[in-house]
């Protein structure tokens, strides 16, 4: 655990308008995190932090998730040596939602699947509206996920 101590938030003009960093965490003590790759704005992933993450990612610069389905803290790459170096970090109005601007390291990846985005498909619109089809927007994948992870159960639940 790392010696940062986040302020208690005191007041919305505060929050708002302030210059104390008050991340506001849910009632499961999480807190959203969107990241974006920094020197191209692509957005990578979406994924959690509770409080240690977060003080982690921050003294460490390289990014740390809290995983709700394995309930417990990872390092971003700490099995493919995919990491995510921390560049930047932002917070919205309310302090209730992050964003890491990272550079990536290794494989220039970020998706368990293989494709540098977990954001590699799209909803398609026809004829204006949309519907229910996919369609993918990286045509190939960085790497073999089962060489990288091996036959891990897929981290999603259905």
């Amino acid at each position: 655990m790392t010696d940062i101590a986040f302020k208690k938030r005191v007041s919305v003009e505060e929050v708002e308008e302030g210059v104390t960093f008050q991340p506001k965490f849910d009632s499961n003590g999480l807190i959203p995190v969107i990241t974006i790759e920094f020197e191209t704005n692509e957005v990578l992933m979406h994924g959690y932090s509770n409080e240690e993450a977060l003080r982690l990612t921050m003294s460490t610069k390289k990014a740390h998730y809290f995983s709700r389905s394995r309930r417990r803290i990872w390092k971003k790459g700490e099995k493919s040596g995919l990491f995510q170096n921390l560049k930047e970090i932002k917070i919205d109005d309310d302090q209730d939602c992050l964003i890491y601007y990272v550079n990536l390291e290794g494989k220039k990846a970020s998706c368990h699947v293989g494709y540098k985005s977990c954001f590699y498909r799209k909803l398609i619109s026809k004829n204006g509206k949309y519907d229910v089809d996919l369609e993918f927007t990286e045509n190939e994948k960085i790497f073999d996920p089962k060489k990288v992870y091996g036959n891990l159960p897929n981290p999603t639940k259905l």
